[in-house]
């Protein structure tokens, strides 16, 4: 019997990797040819369908259309699913465990072939194995659906003539089943002692691991947040700020999952960014090495929209549409290997969307709130109830603030429990976080989506199903709840229309209710709008308001309290028919009608109730007397009116809204989540601003930016050094011969830094336009000296999957925004330089004016300076992450002020210098000078 390998297909078309200023191309027989992007073009145009590792980011470089080809991640997706890589040679390699030559673009492409026979080779040795029972069927479907792929992968799968089997898409089939378990009693209140924290720490890392020094006593602070709670409403709050390199991720742990074991519990651990939730999991690995019991103890819970629907994947199977095939069939390899079925930011790459377009994987989640509950036939195996019943029984569940802060919106969990313990990591961002979490938006996107959820698609070719059919059959023997449905979908007329849009700039109103205000608050966003209000995001204040909007309001606050009344007499009734004891005779009600009830009624409140009764309240507000000068809103409330270039004879008007926050979010935070708490440990490496000499007062400032003052138990401080030598580690310079305004100038610096550097370095823009120009100025030098150059809002590649190029990629640059900062966590060489290109001051908008005019404790200045030196001291961070990292940290900003240098760790010297010389000197102290 022949080996797997003697009986592989192999492609015989030529090898592309394009970078933006050439191309390498090894052809068929062998030659390397070394082409321009139009000569590459020229070439492709003839020839076979190229291999190649991510087609549209290589076409949008050669400046071309999509052509046929021959994908290595769409192979790799196939035979390794659910298995991360960065989607390069370099990543492909890596991930194959193949030696990898220098990384110029020559090699890359020769590499290539190389590539794809090493998985057909893998997938052939694994033919026999149960995850590939149903591959051959399922990958001649998708060549029926043209995937170049399809005749390699049968011959590897030693199935050459296999026929197409629709059925091997339908991967719910195949997929395992929950089982319920019982109710989790009420956790212990056993304090964790801070001997025992570290004996804990210890045991994790092991007699081999790096010693830090100061993350045995931040174990040991930390546990203080896990003591019993002496009063209601006072939990123990600790303020935890630990130096980049302590190790409190491990430090945390320790206390937590003691805490959890000792009192049959659950902690909740929230990040923000996805990196540090992937960080967390890998660092679980320690504590429970053994994957089984690790998936028994933690489970990772992420909003319900970013987890695969099996019925959305079902009508998509059934949809008949050809061009969704190869994707499906990707989903389904992915489905039936992955951890979690989160199709968002999970184990499903980030590039599979670049790939396939946007579209398809928001249409496989329920974004759109209309999930069945009990009522699908998939329910027993979604990925959401599996999510939802692990959490129930494990020790720790690892989630984002955005989700545990609309838990705490929503009054509860998917179970109605309440968590008793938090952590919050990235402590530094609660403050932005609940600003979003607890905000309100009067919108005609938003109010739109409401009518479509509640009136489905009202003929228009959707397949959105209507509240109605959701509920219709739980309240058949219900009359008062059947004339508060039809209540609800009565007043839910006063909706705005399917392109409302269009009828914004219409010149009388339309008679919609909704639609009447959206054009009034128009018409104010335009005539106070300040300078040129063709495109862009225009903002105003509410009051006063134009006679306009205040009688347009009146109309609609009366349309909304109908609606809203009649919700809450639907969802508060549903609710009741759970307590309902059945009829002499009658059945009790089976668990999947309960689940339903428990679904649509939860749903109801998070996409209706609530939502009407905050519109409600803002459009009751307008038109009420001005507060007295000085005194401080609890609300902020503006207009803001989104505009692009009008097209032809259609309206540039996106969407025009009512928008309000709480001047200071951390109140509704504190009161609704920390307060009902036990205990809550928040940590970051930047709780306090390092510019504020008086270290009183900035812990003070540290407590406001989380909420701590609104509690009436002061919190626990607590401050651990980094144990990195900045001094020696690190350099930075403020340029002072730039001109940041003058492009040119700009990309010239760029282009001279990363030269200096040999790559490894991280550009932060402050505009897109900006970005995007200085890319393309320094992009084609850069790439002729090797240095690929990858950019936020230019390539084909989401903000992770850059990311993990340029991770993976150590000679490359990247270019992002100033907010891209946070999700850069390089260690090593990868990222050895960061270069702003100016000062990182806040957005000047209505809500930060009155954000430092009442929250600046009458320092306004000194209000957007703290901003600015956070913002620089995250960037800084990025560059140290372990002792023997070095780095330099450039600004092109020659009128930053010196007060803003302070923000910096404690022995760094920032050197005003000119470019010149900033260059010689990271060349000399990065090793990379020639």
């Amino acid at each position: 019997m022949s080996s797997p390998t003697t009986s592989l297909l192999i492609p015989d078309g030529p090898a592309l990797v394009a970078w933006v200023g050439h191309a390498a191309i090894l052809t068929a027989d062998g030659e390397m040819l070394d082409l321009t992007p139009a000569e590459a073009a020229r070439y492709l145009a003839g020839s076979a369908p190229p291999l190649l590792v991510h087609a549209p980011a290589n076409f949008r470089r050669l400046g071309i259309s999509a052509i046929p080809a021959l994908d290595l991640l769409e192979l790799f997706a196939f035979v390794r699913p659910a298995v991360p890589v960065a989607p390069t040679p370099r990543g492909l390699a890596l991930a194959l465990d193949m030696e990898l030559a220098t990384s110029g673009l020559d090699d890359a492409a020769a590499l290539l072939p190389d590539l794809a026979q090493a998985l057909l080779a893998r997938l052939a040795a694994g033919r026999d194995l149960p995850a590939n029972r149903e591959a051959a069927g399922l990958a001649a479907q998708m060549g029926r659906g043209g995937w170049g792929w399809a005749p390699y992968v049968l011959a590897a799968l030693g199935q050459p003539k296999a026929l197409p089997t629709p059925q091997a898409l339908q991967v719910w089939r195949r997929l395992p089943e929950w089982e319920d378990t019982a109710a989790r009693p009420p956790p212990g209140s056993q304090p964790v002692l801070p001997e025992a924290a570290r004996t804990r720490l210890a045991a994790m890392l092991g007699a081999e691991s790096e010693q830090r020094p100061g993350q045995a006593d931040y174990a040991t602070a930390a546990a203080a947040a896990f003591a019993p709670r002496m009063a209601q409403g006072e939990p123990h709050l600790v303020l935890a700020e630990a130096g980049t390199g302590t190790g409190k991720t491990l430090g945390y742990i320790a206390p937590a999952s003691l805490w959890a074991e000792q009192n049959q519990g659950a902690v909740w651990i929230s990040t923000f960014t996805r990196h540090l939730q992937r960080q967390v999991e890998s660092e679980l690995n320690r504590l429970y090495p053994d994957p089984v019991e690790r998936r028994k103890r933690v489970v990772v819970r992420k909003g319900r929209e970013n987890y695969l629907c099996l019925l959305n994947l079902q009508d998509a199977v059934g949809s008949g549409n050809a061009t969704h095939v190869v994707p499906l069939g990707l989903i389904a390899r992915w489905a039936a290997a992955t951890n979690d079925g989160d199709i968002q930011g999970g184990d499903l790459p980030g590039w599979f969307s670049e790939l396939f377009g946007g579209g398809l994987l928001p249409s496989l989640g329920d974004r759109r709130g209309e999930c069945l509950h009990g009522g699908c036939e998939h329910w027993k195996r979604c990925f959401v109830e599996h999510s939802i019943r692990r959490a129930r029984g494990a020790d720790l569940v690892v989630a984002n603030h955005a989700l545990v802060m609309a838990q705490a919106v929503w009054g509860g969990l998917d179970d109605a429990s309440v968590p008793s313990r938090y952590v919050f990591d990235e402590g530094h961002h609660v403050f932005d976080a609940a600003d979003s979490a607890f905000s309100a938006e009067l919108s005609g996107t938003e109010t739109a989506e409401l009518r479509r959820w509640l009136l489905g698609a009202e003929g228009m070719r959707s397949r959105a199903r209507g509240l109605r059919a959701r509920v219709e059959d739980l309240i058949v023997a219900a009359p008062a709840l059947q004339d508060a449905l039809d209540a609800a979908l009565k007043a839910a007329r006063a909706l705005p229309v399917y392109g409302w849009w269009e009828r914004l700039g219409d010149a009388t109103p339309s008679p919609n209710p909704t639609e009447a205000l959206l054009h009034a608050l128009r018409l104010q966003a335009l005539a106070r709008a300040v300078g040129e209000a063709s495109y862009g995001v225009i903002e105003c204040d509410l009051a006063p308001e134009l006679p306009e909007v205040r009688a347009a309001a009146k109309t609609l606050h009366a349309a909304y309290v109908l609606l809203g009344r009649a919700l809450t007499t639907l969802q508060q009734g549903l609710l009741a028919r759970l307590d309902e004891q059945p009829e002499e005779d009658a059945p009790e009600m089976d668990q999947a009608t309960r689940s339903r009830i428990e679904g649509v009624a939860a749903s109801l409140k998070r996409r209706a109730v609530d939502s009407v009764a905050a519109w409600i309240a803002m459009l009751a507000q307008i038109g009420a007397p001005p507060a007295e000068p000085g005194v401080a809103p609890r609300y902020v409330s503006f207009l803001r009116l989104d505009r692009r270039p009008a097209f032809g004879d259609r309206s540039g008007d996106r969407d025009v809204g009512l928008h309000r926050h709480w001047l200071d979010p951390t109140l509704p935070f504190i009161t609704s989540l920390a307060q009902p708490a036990h205990g809550m440990l928040i940590t970051s490496a930047t709780l306090r601003d390092a510019g504020v000499a008086d270290v009183e007062y900035a812990w003070e400032e540290a407590e406001a930016r989380v909420g701590a003052l609104h509690l009436a138990t002061p919190a626990i401080r607590v401050a651990v050094a980094s144990p990195f030598d900045y001094a020696a580690q690190t350099r930075a310079f403020v340029i002072t011969d730039v001109n940041g305004r003058e492009l040119g100038a700009l990309a010239s610096a760029y282009r001279a830094l990363f030269l200096a550097s040999r790559g490894g370095g991280l550009g932060l823009f402050t505009a897109i336009s900006r970005l995007r120009e200085v890319h393309k100025r320094i992009a084609p030098a850069l790439e002729e000296a090797g240095i690929p150059v990858f950019a936020q809002h230019v390539d084909a590649m989401d903000n992770n999957t850059l990311v993990d190029v340029f991770r993976t990629e150590q000679a490359s640059c990247l270019l992002g925004t100033d907010a891209m900062r946070d999700g850069v966590d390089v260690p090593g060489s990868a990222l050895r330089l960061v270069v702003y290109e100016r000062v990182p001051w806040p957005r000047p908008d209505i809500l930060h004016r009155e954000r430092r005019l009442h929250l600046g404790q009458g320092d306004t200045s000194g209000y957007d300076d703290r901003i600015a030196r956070m913002r620089l001291r995250q960037g800084f961070g990025r560059l140290i992450r372990s002792a023997s990292d070095r780095g330099v940290f450039v600004l092109l900003d020659r009128q930053a002020p010196s007060r803003l240098l302070s923000a910096f760790p404690a022995g760094v010297t920032v050197i005003r210098a000119k470019l010149a010389e900033a260059v010689a000197a990271t060349a000399e102290f990065l090793g990379t000078a020639t």
